[in-house]
C-alpha cells in the first residue's frame, strides 16, 4: 500500500516536472512558428508518436496556421493540407466537441479521415486530439498519431491534454503578438504623451511626443499634426517631425476639400499612394514639392467632432503596411484625446489664474463657504472689512459673521440647491466689536463635486446713512416749509384779489408765481402720501369723480411749462368714460408728474398725448411723449424711489415722483407700466377702478 502511494506520488511529481518544463520552453518565445514546432516537440517526446499536427484557429474557428511534424522533420504552410480534417475529420469533431478523443484503432472508428499522405495508408494506428483551449477560448487542436494500435491510454490522453493547456496560452499569445506589439507602442505614445500633459502645460511638447511615437510605430520619414481653425475653416499643421519637416509646418489646408476634407468629414482614415493618389497629392500643395511616395491620413477626433489630422509621410515607398492605417487611427484616437486633454487643461489653468485674480481683486467682500457654511475662502476685501485674516476666518461659520436671513435662503440652504439666488440686507460683526451694515448676495456655484456657496458682501453703511438723512430731509421740508408755502398760497391769492389783473405783466407775474407754489404744494403733500403709502396706509378720501374732469385739470395746470417748450399735447378722452373710484387730490397729482416728466424729457416742438378708455372694470389711462424713451432695463428701476435717469442736458430731479406714482396707482387696486409707442419715446400706462352702481348712488 505504501509503495502503491510513493508510486503514484513519484508520477504526480515527474508529472509537473514535465508541465513545467513544457510550460517554459513554449513560453519562451512569441514567434507563431517557433511556439508551434516546440508543443509539437514536446508532445512526442514526452507522450510518444512518430507524428503530430497542430491547427491554430482564428476567433470564427477557421484555420489560421498548422504545422505537421514526422520525426524531427517539421512541414510549414500545411494549413491547407489540415484544413479537410477541420472539416470533416478528428480535429473537427474536437473542435465541435470541444473536447479531447482517444482512438484505440484509427481503422475501426470512422471519425478518422484517410487522406493521401497518411504513410501507413491501410494500416491500423492510435491517435490522440486535444483541444487547445484558454478559459472558453478554443484556439487550436493538437494531434498525435502512433504506428501502432492501443499504442495510447487514457493516461496518455491526460498527459496530452495538460501539454495542450500548457500550451494555449502560448500559441494565443504567439498569434497576437504583431498586433500586441503596435498596440504597445500606441499604448507607449498615449502614455508618454500622457505623462507630458501631466507634467507640461506646454502644447507644444505635447505634440512632439505623439509625433515621436507615429513615427516609430509606423517607421515613416516624417509625421505631422494639424489643428483645425474654427474661424478660417483649415488645418494648420502646429508640428512637424522628420525629413522636411520644417517645410511643412505652419502650412495650411482647406478643413473641406481634398484629402483632408475627406477624413475630417467621413471621420476615417485614408492612405494616398501610388498613381492613383497622384491626383489627390497635387491638391495638396505642402507636399507638391515634397515627391512623397505615400500619405497616410487619420481623423483626431475631439468631444464635439474633429480637431484636425495626423499624417504620416513615406518618400522611399509607395505603400504601407497592411494595418498601418489601423495603428495610424488609434493612435489618432489616443492622440486626439491627449491633445483636447492638454487644451482643456490649459483653459482650465488660465481660468483659474482670472478668478483667482478676479477674486482678490474685486472691490467687494467675498466669501467661499461649504453647504454646512464653514469658509473655505476669503477674499483680500473681505479680511479688511471684518477685520480677521484667512487662518481666522476658516475657524468660522458664516453665520458666526452676520445674522444670516434664513427665511431668504431655506433653513438647509435649500433655496439656493437650485441655482436661485438670494439678497437680503444685514449686519456684520467685526472683530473691533463694531458692526456694519451690509447687503447679502449668495449663490451656489460649480466647484467641485457639490459646488460651494459664494457670498458677496456689500458695505451699505453710508448708503443706510444717507437714507436717514433724506428722511430727516424729507420730514424737515414737509413739516418746516408746508406752514410759509400755505402762507405764500394765500398771499398770492389775496394779491390776485387786490393788484389790477388787467394788466397783462402783472397776471403773467401771478400765473407763474402761484403755478410754481401749486408745484411745490404738490411735491410737499407728495412726500408726505408717499411716505403714509409705504407703510401700508389706505386711501381714505375717495369719491366718485369725473376722471375726464381731472385729466383737463391736470392739462390745465401743465400749461405754461407746455407753452414754454412749445410742445403739442394732445388728449384722447371719449364721451362714454366711466367715473371712478378714487382720491381726487392724490390721482391728479398722479397725471400732473406723469405730464411734467414727459414736458421735461421731450425735445421742444415735441409731441405729447395724454388719454383714457374704459378696460373692464377699470380705465386704463396713459400719457405718450416723443421724448428719447426708456431702455427695457430701468423699467421698473425709474419707479423706485430716489431713482432716476441721468440724460444729457436734462434735471435729475429728486426721484420722487414716479414713486409716488406707483404706491398712489396700486393703492387703488391699480397697475402701472411702460410701453414703447409706436414712433418711440416713452408710454406710461395704469389704470384705475371703475365706480360700482352701489359707490355711484352713494
Amino acid at each position: 500500500m505504501v509503495q502503491t502511494m510513493s508510486s503514484g506520488n513519484d508520477r504526480m511529481r515527474l508529472r509537473l516536472e514535465l508541465l513545467y518544463h513544457v510550460s517554459r520552453e513554449v513560453a519562451a518565445a512569441l514567434d507563431l512558428r517557433t511556439v508551434l514546432q516546440r508543443v509539437l516537440l514536446a508532445a512526442i517526446r514526452n507522450v510518444g508518436g512518430e507524428r503530430a499536427s497542430i491547427i491554430v484557429l482564428d476567433d470564427a474557428q477557421k484555420p489560421l496556421e498548422a504545422t505537421i511534424v514526422y520525426g524531427q522533420q517539421f512541414h510549414e504552410h500545411t494549413t491547407q493540407q489540415l484544413r479537410e480534417t477541420v472539416e470533416r475529420g478528428l480535429a473537427g469533431w474536437v473542435i465541435q466537441h470541444r473536447q479531447a478523443a482517444l482512438l484505440s484503432d484509427t481503422s475501426r472508428d470512422e471519425r478518422w479521415l484517410k487522406r493521401p499522405d497518411d504513410q501507413g495508408k491501410t494500416g491500423a494506428k492510435s491517435a490522440l486530439c486535444v483541444p487547445l483551449l484558454v478559459r472558453d477560448r478554443l484556439v487550436g487542436v493538437l494531434t498525435l498519431v502512433h504506428p501502432m494500435p492501443n499504442a495510447f491510454t487514457q493516461e496518455h490522453l491526460e498527459l496530452m491534454q495538460a501539454i495542450a493547456d500548457q500550451a494555449g496560452v502560448a500559441v494565443l499569445n504567439a498569434r497576437l503578438y504583431s498586433e500586441s506589439r503596435r498596440q504597445a507602442q500606441v499604448m507607449t505614445a498615449l502614455v508618454e504623451s500622457a505623462m507630458v500633459i501631466n507634467t507640461s502645460l506646454h502644447m507644444d511638447k505635447v505634440l512632439q511626443r505623439i509625433l515621436q511615437q507615429a513615427m516609430q510605430a509606423l517607421q515613416v520619414e516624417m509625421a505631422a499634426i494639424g489643428l483645425l481653425d474654427l474661424q478660417t475653416n483649415e488645418v494648420a499643421f502646429r508640428a512637424a517631425t522628420g525629413q522636411h519637416a520644417d517645410r511643412l509646418l505652419h502650412s495650411r489646408l482647406p478643413a473641406d476639400t481634398g484629402v483632408v476634407g475627406n477624413v475630417l468629414r467621413e471621420r476615417r482614415g485614408e492612405i494616398i499612394a501610388g498613381p492613383e493618389g497622384e491626383k489627390h497629392l497635387r491638391q495638396m500643395d505642402c507636399l507638391k514639392d515634397l515627391q512623397a511616395q505615400a500619405v497616410a491620413i487619420a481623423p483626431l477626433p475631439g468631444q464635439d467632432g474633429p480637431i484636425g489630422v495626423i499624417q504620416a509621410v513615406r518618400f522611399s515607398s509607395a505603400s504601407f503596411e497592411p494595418d498601418a492605417l489601423s495603428v495610424l487611427i488609434g493612435l489618432g484616437n489616443l492622440a486626439g484625446i491627449a491633445i483636447q486633454n492638454a487644451q482643456f487643461y490649459e483653459r482650465m489653468e488660465a481660468a483659474q489664474r482670472r478668478y483667482q485674480e478676479l477674486f482678490q481683486d474685486s472691490i467687494d467682500p467675498i466669501l467661499i463657504t461649504d453647504w454646512q457654511g464653514n469658509i473655505l475662502e476669503i477674499n483680500r476685501q473681505a479680511e479688511w472689512l471684518i477685520g480677521l485674516n484667512q487662518d481666522e476666518l476658516r475657524l468660522h461659520t458664516i453665520d458666526s459673521l452676520h445674522p444670516v436671513d434664513w427665511d431668504c435662503i431655506g433653513r438647509q440652504f435649500e433655496m439656493l440647491r437650485n441655482n436661485q439666488a438670494c439678497r437680503y440686507e444685514s449686519s456684520l460683526r467685526r472683530r473691533d466689536g463694531t458692526q456694519r451694515h451690509i447687503e447679502v448676495y449668495v449663490r451656489r456655484v460649480d466647484f467641485g463635486p457639490s459646488g460651494v456657496l459664494q457670498w458677496i458682501l456689500r458695505d451699505i453703511t453710508a448708503r443706510k446713512e444717507l437714507d436717514i438723512l433724506r428722511e430727516d430731509l424729507i420730514s424737515m421740508i414737509y413739516h418746516d416749509l408746508r406752514s410759509p408755502l400755505s402762507n405764500i398760497v394765500s398771499s398770492l391769492e389775496m394779491l390776485r384779489i387786490l393788484l389790477d389783473t388787467s394788466d397783462d405783466q402783472v397776471r403773467t407775474i401771478l400765473t407763474i408765481a402761484s403755478s410754481s407754489a401749486a408745484r411745490l404744494e404738490r411735491l410737499v403733500v407728495s412726500l408726505l402720501d408717499l411716505n403714509r403709502l409705504e407703510v401700508g396706509q389706505s386711501v381714505v378720501d375717495q369719491k366718485v369723480i369725473d376722471l375726464k374732469s381731472l385729466i383737463e385739470q391736470a392739462v390745465h395746470d401743465v400749461g405754461p411749462a407746455v407753452e414754454n417748450r412749445r410742445h403739442r399735447l394732445v388728449t384722447v378722452l371719449p364721451e362714454d368714460l366711466p367715473p371712478v373710484w378714487v382720491d381726487p387730490s392724490m390721482i391728479l397729482r398722479v397725471i400732473i408728474n406723469l405730464l411734467e416728466n414727459a414736458v421735461k424729457f421731450t425735445p421742444s416742438g415735441g409731441y405729447i398725448e395724454v388719454g383714457a378708455r374704459p378696460n373692464g372694470e377699470s380705465v386704463e389711462c396713459w400719457v405718450r411723449d416723443s421724448g428719447p424713451g426708456i431702455p427695457p432695463s430701468d423699467r421698473e428701476r425709474v419707479f423706485d424711489k430716489f431713482s432716476r435717469l441721468r440724460q444729457k442736458d436734462k434735471p435729475a430731479g429728486l426721484g420722487i415722483g414716479l414713486a409716488f406714482c406707483r404706491l398712489a396707482v396700486q393703492a387703488h387696486g391699480g397697475h402701472i407700466w411702460i410701453e414703447d409707442p409706436p414712433g418711440g419715446g416713452a408710454s406710461f400706462h395704469f389704470t384705475l377702478p371703475c365706480a360700482t352702481q352701489e359707490q355711484r348712488k352713494g
